[in-house]
């Protein structure tokens, strides 16, 4: 059953699973003051619970979400607040995309229409990304006079290359889903009919997978983006073996020899700072 958290996010939690979903479809699910409230304080909220293995993204009807909402842009623009309130704010809602990064839980955008923007940002910060063959992906913000938040300028690079990334950014063309694939900025395009099966099942694959192998293996990925290998080596030997002393470790190994497939506890174990 689908809680609200707010009129504009709907919240449904099921098998370890959290959807959240954002809910302006009349606006094409462009992000109000509230949108992003409450999709922060959801994703605090995720990452804390034991119960919630993996997270996906979602917006009601026909797209994800067009991003900044421009006719609230365009009020603020007429009755600006001091520039550092400004700063101060946007920075508390880029927690959005700091949360989806760096929780210890796998976070899918899961794509159909539009994801401009902010809301590519916030995409691009998930973990994967997996659309239907109705998603058309732009950055945007040149069209609206404005540089980008979210993370995108860290992310895109990172998915594209960065001579790519500046194309996207400096011309903002809008990709269809095959070319989206084709630059790596999704993972995999489905028919529209396939896209909420194929996301919840892998979604529900992850939550209930080896929850602290996949928490260790999110926080080396995390690392190796800045380590120098040396110390991505020592980072990764110390996770590998506290991962080695896991009950879901000891369940795979005896599953593996018993031929059956293994059944892993509904809980990662406490990483502390590892």
């Amino acid at each position: 059953m689908l809680q609200t958290a707010g009129p504009h996010l709907l919240r449904d939690a099921r098998d370890g699973v959290l959807l959240l979903t954002f809910n302006r479809p009349e606006r094409r699910n462009a992000f109000s003051i509230e949108l992003y409230e409450d999709l922060r304080g959801a994703l605090q909220e995720a990452a804390a619970a034991p119960a919630i293995g993996a997270v996906v993204l979602t917006g009601a009807g026909g797209s994800f979400s067009a991003g900044g909402d421009v006719a609230r842009m365009a009020g603020s623009a007429a009755a600006p607040l001091p520039r550092e309130e400004r700063i101060a704010a946007l920075r508390r809602r880029t927690q959005i995309s700091e949360l989806l990064h760096t929780m210890d839980k796998p976070c899918i955008a899961m794509i159909r229409g539009f994801a401009v923007g902010a809301a590519l940002s916030i995409a691009m910060a998930c973990d994967l990304r997996i659309a239907d063959d109705t998603a058309r992906l732009r950055t945007g913000f040149v069209n609206m006079g404005l540089s980008g938040d979210y993370g995108g300028h860290y992310f895109l690079p990172r998915l594209v290359g960065m001579a790519k990334a500046r194309e996207l950014y400096l011309t903002s063309p809008l990709l269809d889903a095959q070319a989206a694939l084709q630059i790596g900025l999704l993972n995999q395009v489905v028919a529209p009919e396939a896209l909420q099966d194929t996301v919840m099942t892998i979604a529900s694959r992850l939550a209930n997978g080896p929850r602290t192998a996949i928490a260790c293996m999110k926080r080396n990925l995390n690392d190796g983006l800045r380590a120098p290998l040396s110390d991505l080596l020592d980072i990764e030997a110390r996770r590998h073996a506290l991962c080695t002393g896991t009950a879901d470790h000891r369940e795979a190994a005896q599953a593996y020899v018993e031929k059956r497939p293994p059944r892993f506890s509904a809980f990662a174990e406490d990483l502390g700072d590892a």
